[in-house]
């Protein structure tokens, strides 16, 4: 039952639950489609006995009426949040053994509301990068190529292996998280929706941190409204991160439909970067017209600190990374190298388990947390963080939302940015004022590039008003009219 995999969560969700199809078909339908599709990369480890057991238990409370919200939806997991007796790697050698005994918040509400686990989903180590090929298991090939052409695309990182899973109907929904842009930028290249919800929205409890205080989870969907579905079960205080915000979760997918007439839309003019490709500016000035015939007002404002966020979040995400992977030292679990003295053992444990890019980042963080440095950077860019948060709320004193691009192009080639650390992080130019700001940030796939790739568009919010961008995201949805799909020849 083929078919089966290319239903959207919400009417996958309504199939199982007037018994038009069963979970195990739903589920056994991806399983099939993730064997046939490996030459993507996309899962790191399959699950299919316990996604056959899950879906037969949720088989079992939807004929007893007992089904919850996702009763039998079946999901991928990013492997940064960890699986109870599930091995999560984070995408690193240093983890490649570590099965947790425990289960990572956002998980365990997946499964409390009846969601079924396909497997583990690759993803950048650490969640450091761009383009998913940080990875100790190698890189994710985007489902989608470009016109005429077979080079293999990068599906963007860290999440890149939970866009091209959703891309390519691998699962009906994916877990994914956003530090600088990790949810967005993928979202942006494989034509999927994905939001980056307020800091705090979701827990963070078991999910391995990279930056503290901007990881932040969120789903990856076909559509708008999959996505608000399923980050309502994703969502929810948690007492076990300190940093989860004590606010209900309200009904994310009651927003959509829901008239835009009257809202106030920002265009920021500092989004407009040197370089930018034609075709980015004309889906802008597309998705300003949709918003316009919808009934929305647009107005120009100003954000002046932009130009300041990248260096801010290279400096931020690292010096955080090197606190944080300090712990993995070879010592009470992960990857183990002995050497003749301690210092031996973490050095080789440390130079073993993480890669270039990871290896670069905390060498980073620890220089500019280091004594002589720590006023000059980090103080510095905690203060221009600060203003960033500063221009946000000065502009949403006069809109209701902002309207940029996601990401300054297309998917570009595996490999064509790997030796220029700098080019690789420009992808983020628009995406990470938002984790800066704690702000949620939703990606919309409103066209296609001269080379028949996906382009999207993003809408920026206020803390905590996810349900305009739902709002408005299902306009820009409406008014793209997106129905492209990649060719499948990934099962030639």
């Amino acid at each position: 039952m083929s078919g089966l995999t290319d239903l959207t969560l919400k009417e996958a969700l309504a199939g199982l639950k007037a018994r038009r199809f069963s979970a195990v078909e739903i589920a056994q339908a991806h399983l099939d489609a993730i064997a046939a599709a490996r030459a993507l990369n996309a899962y790191v480890l399959e699950t299919p006995e316990k996604a056959l057991a899950m879906a037969q238990a949720s088989d079992a409370r939807l004929q007893s009426g007992d089904g919850g919200p996702l009763e039998g939806a079946a999901l991928g997991i990013k492997d940064l949040f960890c699986t109870e007796g599930v091995r999560s790697t984070a995408g690193s050698r240093i983890l490649e053994n570590f099965i947790p005994p425990y289960e990572s918040t956002v998980t365990a509400n997946l499964w409390r509301d009846g969601a079924v686990m396909l497997g583990k989903l690759n993803m950048d180590e650490f969640a450091m990068g761009s383009s998913n090929e940080t990875s100790a298991f190698g890189p994710v090939v985007n489902p989608w190529r470009s016109r005429g052409s077979n080079r293999p695309l990068t599906p963007g990182g860290s999440s890149g292996g939970s866009a091209a899973a959703v891309a390519a109907n691998l699962a009906l929904g994916a877990t994914a998280t956003d530090t600088g842009g990790s949810i967005r930028q993928p979202a942006s290249f494989t034509g999927t929706v994905g939001i980056k919800p307020t800091y705090g929205r979701c827990s963070r409890w078991g999910v391995v941190a990279f930056a503290s205080s901007l990881d932040q989870a969120g789903p990856l969907t076909r559509t708008v409204e999959d996505a608000a579905i399923l980050l309502r079960s994703m969502s929810g205080h948690d007492p076990k991160d300190s940093t989860s915000l004590p606010v209900e979760a309200p009904d994310f997918a009651s927003f959509v439909g829901k008239s835009v007439k009257g809202l106030r839309i920002g265009v920021p003019k500092e989004y407009r970067a040197d370089g930018m490709p034609p075709e980015i500016e004309t889906l802008w000035a597309d998705g300003v017209a949709w918003l316009k015939d919808a009934g929305c007002e647009v107005v120009e404002v100003s954000l002046p600190h932009t130009k300041y966020a990248l260096p801010a979040y290279y400096i931020v995400a690292p010096a955080e990374a090197s606190s944080n992977l300090a712990r993995y030292d070879g010592m009470r679990y992960g990857l183990r190298v002995e050497g003749a003295t301690l210092a031996d053992t973490y050095e080789a444990t440390r130079a073993a388990g993480f890669g270039e890019e990871v290896r670069r980042r905390v060498l980073i963080g620890t220089y500019v947390l280091s004594a002589g440095y720590y006023d000059a950077y980090y103080l510095k860019a905690l203060k221009v963080r600060r203003r960033i948060a500063d221009d946000f709320v000065q502009a949403f004193e006069k809109v209701d939302a902002l309207l940029t691009p996601t990401a300054p192009s297309a998917a570009f080639g595996l490999g064509e940015n790997a030796a220029d650390p700098v080019a690789m992080y420009l992808n983020d130019v628009f995406t990470v004022t938002v984790n800066l700001a704690g702000l949620p940030g939703l990606s919309v796939p409103a066209g296609l590039d001269a080379q028949g790739l996906p382009l999207g568009l993003q809408l920026i919010g206020r803390a905590l008003d996810e349900g305009t961008l739902f709002q408005l995201g299902a306009a820009l949805e409406q008014a793209a009219n997106f129905r492209a799909r990649p060719d499948p020849w990934w099962r030639a």
